[in-house]
């Protein structure tokens, strides 16, 4: 059975939780159900993982992962969107 993160939104971001409902799992907007603009991923202990951005529900741009610590180890390029053809 597929358990749904909870989630709640704040100041316009929706927050999604990691399963024991207490750590940040996500952040970012989302408009017509599709997540848009910048975004952060974290890890339970707090730190973050991922972040790039979003444009009408697909990744865009440089997507950056990040280390235990929080220091950029990876980038990758998932290319321009619909509005940078």
């Amino acid at each position: 059975m597929v358990h749904k993160k909870p989630d709640e939104v704040i100041d316009g971001y929706l927050i999604k939780y990691h399963a024991d409902g207490k750590s940040r799992w996500s952040k970012g907007k989302v408009e017509n159900e599709q997540p848009v603009g910048y975004w952060e991923w974290y890890r339970k202990d707090g730190t973050l993982k991922r972040s790039g951005h979003f444009e009408a529900g697909e990744p865009v741009g440089e997507w950056i992962t990040y280390d235990p610590q929080g220091a950029p180890y990876k980038v990758t390029d998932r290319g321009a969107g619909s509005s940078g053809s």
